[in-house]
């Protein structure tokens, strides 16, 4: 999948007065530059009556209280296909009830979506649950600052752990100073310094400190208390600056007004950091547990500074195990005597500096803005699941699906005594196009999966002929399958293409395993091991693809054969050289095109990174097949196989037209290949809504089927589908829907390693 390249960041901007605001812009800036032809911008929240002048870096504002503006930015957003949104979500800076207004924003993205929620509510109103939970309903992760956030996000909220994102607040990455030279341009020289900064409101228990400065000063008398940070715009619209005169008055009762300093101003961070570098002690006397997240507090812990704080719960997590002091809430005398302490042990102080510093290093926003983009590229896959399965029509989930009953009319129809015919004229078997072994490999392939639980087998004699005419092609002069034979039974060639051979290998491997006669078994494990060498001078993507689904089975029947374990491994190595030396940025590709059985491939590096237990192999594949996903998707969500006629392009978005369904017998077996390796419920989806294609979800909205018969189309034209009926074609429907049919009836242990084989190839 290509990463993301368009970014969006919805919040409060800067130069707009509060903490979303700083955040947001510091967030922004740091993902435009964390890596090369990245494009982020800023959605900005404007609160009602209000106008800033914002920077080039915000292309759209909304006004909180305006309807007609969270439409405008969601329109704004999709026009400019931007390939994330992130929202920056706080109660009270979005209009309607409970900021209900950002939801109609949020609604109408077709993008997915990464919300960092800045305060989790333990105890929510019963509108402030309905907006978060479609909140969270709608994004595709959801990130917080710390632990207990996620902690709430599950007991009250019951977000699935998969989904939430521990990102720690960003901080600049400032050396590790002393504070004198800061003090000296400051004009603090010769004191003690004591910070807290920040946007004053009554919860931040600024006058907690000023009542304990007396005692302070006692042990300290050189100390100085510096509050810097203008009134909350909000508090000043609503009662002016009365609670900074509360405080200034309280400093005068105290005769202590000159060891207390107000710096009624919102400084910019340069400013900022030069007031943080020149402290010996940070403060954060704030008087709510339920306080999320501190930026004030991550920037001053970031810098390397004694903290000394009450436990909200961010303080309690940043600061536990001796990285800071703790106090309780309300605590005169605690706060007094822990900053008392700091300023008269150095050596305690400089220790807690060192750890504080040496803690905070993951915590810069260039290795912030690297998680988030982590966390955006994820969110892109998880939402291409949920587009894919958003089809023409509502399908069931996979555990209710009601799959068609397994109907072989047809199939039988196709068969005489040499074996499966290629060809039919609509559903009359084409006796002049003769047999070829890969079709033959397919019918076996379809005798093996009907052993099934719940699935009526195929009778004895029909297997055992497609087992003959598999037999027949073995030629041990080339060490090679013939493929092609006329209908007077007289073989058109004395080898046939590496597919044809490794696509007979799959056949082999699986009846070695699931074969009802045990004679049979024996008789294909011999044959699969004859034929198998071969292989290793094989160039064909596909051929190693097929051949490494038989390996599945054969090495699953027989883990003591080293030679075909030898082999299973350099056959998936080559694939992953392949790989790497195709893959680019927007092409996550084995090959410099797409042809046809395309899933196979990444299909068969999950299996085998799965029996083999190498991570790479199944994320390789994993990632091949989100990638294919992409190519085969319409803009509906519907499944649209590539088509034959992009088969001769390279590294070009494919043709919709031919389309055949062997594409999509393919990618239902690999998407709950996927599922089993990944765990991930969505490739479930993806696996029923592909199976839909036959049955009329699809660009002509034709079904393919006759559910009656069991007869399959041989695919989709650009204006009709073609009649005929032939060998392959009604193979891969029953196939496929052999793999829905277990699906829906039997539920697979993802993590069961019988599991991952007991639903057909």
């Amino acid at each position: 999948m290509t990463p993301p390249r368009r970014i969006a960041v919805i919040g409060n901007s800067l130069p707009r007065r509060c903490g979303i605001a700083t955040f947001t812009t510091d967030l922004q800036r740091a993902i435009s530059i964390s890596r090369p032809n990245l494009e982020t911008c800023i959605v900005a929240m404007t609160d009602h009556g209000q106008a800033y002048g914002y920077p080039a870096s915000v292309a759209f504002q909304v006004k909180d209280d305006a309807i007609e503006d969270y439409v405008r930015a969601a329109d704004f957003l999709n026009a400019g296909r931007f390939d994330v949104v992130c929202l920056q979500h706080e109660f009270g800076i979005f209009g309607g009830e409970a900021g209900a207004h950002i939801l109609e924003l949020l609604s109408r993205l077709t993008m997915p979506i990464v919300t960092t929620l800045h305060t989790v509510l333990a105890r929510p109103t019963k509108v402030q649950r309905a907006v978060m939970e479609h909140l969270v309903g709608g994004s595709s992760k959801i990130v917080v600052m710390a632990n207990k956030g996620r902690e709430l996000l599950h007991s009250v909220y019951r977000v699935p752990d998969d989904k939430i994102e521990v990102i720690a607040h960003g901080i600049p990455d400032f050396p590790f100073v002393e504070s004198n030279a800061a003090k000296a341009k400051l004009g603090f020289s010769d004191r003690s310094v004591i910070l807290t900064f920040g946007l004053l409101s009554p919860s931040k228990g600024i006058e907690v400190v000023i009542d304990a400065m007396p005692s302070i000063l006692k042990r300290c008398s050189d100390a100085v208390y510096v509050v810097l940070g203008a009134t909350h715009p909000n508090l000043v619209r609503d009662e002016g600056e009365a609670y900074r005169e509360s405080l200034m008055t309280r400093v005068q009762e105290l005769g202590v007004e000159n060891n207390v300093i107000f710096l009624n101003q919102f400084v910019d961070q340069a400013t900022l950091l030069e007031f943080i570098s020149m402290c010996d002690v940070y403060v954060t006397p704030y008087l709510n547990e339920a306080q999320m997240t501190s930026g004030t507090l991550a920037y001053s812990f970031g810098l390397g500074k004694p903290v000394v704080s009450t436990p909200y719960w961010h303080a309690r997590e940043l600061l536990a195990d001796g990285r800071g002091v703790l106090v309780s809430f309300g605590d005169v005398a605690g706060i007094g005597n822990g900053i008392a302490q700091l300023l008269t042990d150095n050596p305690r102080g400089q220790a807690m500096r060192e750890r504080a510093y040496a803690g905070s290093r993951s915590m810069t926003w260039e290795r912030t803005a690297q998680r988030y983009m982590t966390a955006f590229e994820n969110a892109q896959q998880g939402h291409l699941l949920k587009v894919i399965t958003r089809g023409k029509r509502d399908l069931v989930a996979p555990n209710e699906l009601a799959a068609p009953s397994m109907q072989t009319g047809h199939f039988l129809s196709m068969c005489d005594d040499t074996g499966l015919f290629q060809h039919a004229v609509h559903s009359v078997p084409d006796r002049s196009h003769g047999y070829c072994v890969d079709d033959n490999a397919r019918a076996l392939l379809l005798a093996c999966a009907l052993n099934e639980p719940g699935e009526q087998p195929l009778a004895d004699m029909l297997t055992a002929r497609f087992a003959a005419f598999v037999q027949h092609a073995w030629n041990p002069d080339t060490g090679r399958f013939r493929n092609f034979m006329g209908f007077n039974r007289t073989w058109l060639e004395d080898k046939g293409s590496e597919d044809s051979h490794g696509r007979t290998l799959w056949a082999l491997g699986q009846c070695a395993l699931k074969d009802a006669s045990p004679s049979r078994r024996r008789w294909a494990a011999a044959l699969f091991a004859q034929a198998l060498p071969t292989v290793k001078t094989f160039g064909s993507p596909r051929a190693l693809a097929f051949t490494l689904l038989g390996l599945d089975a054969y090495c699953a029947l027989d883990p003591n054969d080293r030679h075909a374990r030898e082999i299973r491994r350099a056959l998936a190595d080559r694939l992953m050289s392949s790989l790497a030396s195709v893959e680019t940025p927007d092409w996550t590709w084995f090959e410099e095109g797409l042809a046809y059985d395309n899933a196979r491939l990444p299909q068969a590096l999950m299996l085998t990174g799965m029996a083999t237990q190498t991570p790479s192999y199944v994320d390789a594949g994993l990632r091949t097949l989100r990638w294919l996903m992409t190519q085969q998707t319409a803009a509906t969500g519907h499944f649209r196989p590539v088509g034959t006629a992009s088969f001769a392009e390279l590294r070009k978005p494919p043709r919709a037209f031919d389309q055949q369904p062997v594409e999509a017998t393919a990618t239902i077996a690999a998407s709950l290949t996927a599922w089993r390796a990944a765990g991930d419920a969505e490739w479930k989806s993806v696996a029923a809504n592909v199976f839909a294609w036959f049955l009329g979800s699809n660009d002509l909205s034709v079904a393919l089927v006759d559910p009656e018969s069991g007869s399959c189309r041989d695919g989709l034209h650009p204006d009709r589908a073609n009649e005929n009926r032939g060998g392959e074609s009604v193979v891969c429907y029953l196939l496929g829907l052999a793999e829905i049919r277990q699906l829906a009836h039997v539920n697979v242990n993802p993590t069961n390693p019988v599991a991952l084989r007991a639903v057909g190839a």
